[in-house]
């Protein structure tokens, strides 16, 4: 995939407000740790996530995507009416249906020709609407876009402690912990064809992307609603962390040898790399696998943890407001999803 037209001119964010450590997690596990001697501390040791943020109870997703979505449209000065398409691109989603992007454009005003709908594909969502919208901007089919995602980990989080209690099985504990890292928060990010007068000075162009998958590791990682009984059901998410690392990275060597034959740069042209924020593990594999110097990536896990689909362009905002991304760096976004897909995406900052 290879872009001419297309920019990104807002990469706008929404933190959740309530901060929650990970030892304020693992005290709820008392009695599990207790009974197997696992000493405290180990969430934060083997993640290297320290704190994480949550939602406040009944916060809809569709109010945190709000409120990023109109920091873009604050931020660049674009007018509503001249958003081709409003894409909602979260893990989580407001209902089956309709689409949770519906009442995000509803409360944004667009106009009647603007193209509405749900994109879902694990953590990668924001990288698959960034690349949707910007198919749209290529062929002309539209100006502008915007993506917009809110996740929350918090239900999902209370449930794998509660469900670690019922079963405080070392089986259950191992297949759960990877849960524990989640947080939460809001994005929104506008694609442009440059040809808008905006107020920001952002403007990345979007060189090219590269898309590889191994959908036979689909069951690595699962999140869902399993049957309780009888007309009853229960959320629940479990994760071979062992192994979705193992082929996560074998998959991520792949599609950066792709990545980089595609746009005919070698690793020395990479000034920059935004990857997906998982954990300690995570970055310090996927950098080696790719023989990525560790100071050219900018990571947030520590006080953030994995916020799915919203890490990596959260990250990349975070970097660029720090000064790590300047203008006309190459910069690489790297994401790895379970599926497992694996994405990457190159842009002149």
């Amino acid at each position: 995939m290879k872009y001419t037209r297309v920019f990104i001119n807002s990469f706008a964010y929404e933190l959740a407000p309530l901060v929650v450590s990970s030892s304020s997690l693992e005290s709820r596990l008392a009695p599990l740790y207790q009974k197997y001697r696992i000493p405290m501390g180990q969430l934060a040791a083997l993640t290297g996530i320290e704190e994480r943020r949550w939602w406040p109870k009944e916060h809809r997703l569709s109010d945190g995507a709000l409120m990023a979505a109109r920091k873009a449209i604050a931020e660049t000065g674009i007018s509503v009416a001249d958003l081709g398409a409003v894409v909602y691109t979260g893990v989580c989603r407001e209902q089956h249906e309709p689409a949770t992007a519906c009442r995000v454009a509803n409360k944004l005003g667009v106009s009647k020709d603007t193209a509405i709908y749900d994109i879902s594909n694990a953590c990668l969502g924001v990288l698959s609407g960034i690349l949707d919208i910007a198919n749209r901007i290529e062929l002309g089919q539209i100006k502008a876009g915007l993506i917009v995602s809110c996740e929350s980990a918090r239900h999902i989080v209370d449930t794998i402690i509660d469900d670690m209690l019922a079963d405080p099985s070392m089986q259950n504990y191992a297949k759960s912990f990877a849960g524990l890292t989640g947080g939460s928060g809001a994005v929104a990010v506008l694609l442009t064809d440059g040809s808008f007068s905006l107020k920001t000075d952002r403007n990345h162009q979007l060189l090219g992307a590269s898309h590889l998958s191994a959908p036979e590791h689909h069951d690595l990682c699962l999140w869902g609603l399993k049957e309780v009984g009888p007309q009853l059901f229960r959320e629940f998410a479990r994760t071979d962390a062992v192994a979705l690392l193992k082929h996560g990275v074998s998959l991520a060597k792949d599609t950066w040898e792709h990545f980089l034959a595609q746009r005919n740069w070698t690793i020395d042209d990479v000034d920059k790399v935004i990857c997906h924020q998982v954990g300690v593990a995570n970055q310090k594999q996927v950098l080696a696998a790719l023989a990525i110097p560790v100071d050219k990536e900018y990571p947030t896990f520590k006080l953030l943890g994995n916020m799915g689909t919203v890490s990596l362009p959260v990250t990349a905002a975070m970097a660029h407001d720090q000064g790590f991304l300047q203008k006309g760096d190459k910069v690489s976004f790297l994401g790895i999803g379970s599926g497992l897909n694996c994405m990457m995406l190159g842009l002149k900052w």
